[in-house]
C-alpha cells in the first residue's frame, strides 16, 4: 500500500532559524541523514518518490473565478501556523511500517546536529480506480 509522508515545518521555526543560518557541519549532518534515508528505503524497494519543496515565500494560492481568469496570493500566508517542506511517497506492507519510516523521518537532524523531531503527516494514497472515488 503507498502512503504519503509529509514532512511539516513551522513558519516560527522557520523565522527563527531556518537550515541558511545553520552551521555547515549541521548542514552536512542534514543532508547525511537524508541522503542515507533514501538509500536505505530505495533498497528496500519501499520508495515510490520524494521531493523538498520550495519555502513558503515561494508559495502562491490560486482560486478560479466565475468569469475563467483566476486570483493569485502570495504566500507565505500569515494565518499558516505551517507549511509542507517535502514530501516521500512509500509502498510498504502496512499503516505501521509507513509510521516506522516517518518515525526516522521525524529525527533528523537539526541545527546542533540535535534530532528535528518535526511532525510527519502519514496518509495513504489513493490508488486510481478507474471513475470510483
Amino acid at each position: 500500500m503507498k502512503y504519503i509522508l509529509m514532512k511539516q515545518f513551522g513558519l516560527a521555526q522557520r523565522q527563527e532559524g531556518n537550515m541558511g543560518t545553520w552551521a555547515p557541519e549541521d548542514i552536512k549532518a542534514n543532508n547525511d541523514f537524508l541522503r542515507t534515508f533514501h538509500k536505505d528505503l530505495t533498497e528496500a524497494g519501499e520508495l515510490v518518490e520524494s521531493h523538498g519543496l520550495g519555502g513558503p515565500e515561494t508559495m502562491k494560492l490560486v482560486q478560479a473565478k466565475k468569469d475563467g481568469t483566476y486570483d493569485l496570493t502570495d504566500g507565505p500566508f500569515p494565518e499558516a501556523k505551517e507549511f509542507l517542506a517535502g514530501f516521500w511517497i512509500v509502498d510498504v506492507d502496512g499503516a505501521e511500517r509507513a509510521y516506522e519510516i516517518a518515525s526516522r523521518l521525524s529525527s533528523l537532524p537539526a541545527r546542533g546536529r540535535k534530532p528535528a523531531n518535526v511532525p510527519i503527516v502519514v496518509r495513504p494514497v489513493m490508488e486510481d480506480r478507474g471513475n470510483e472515488y
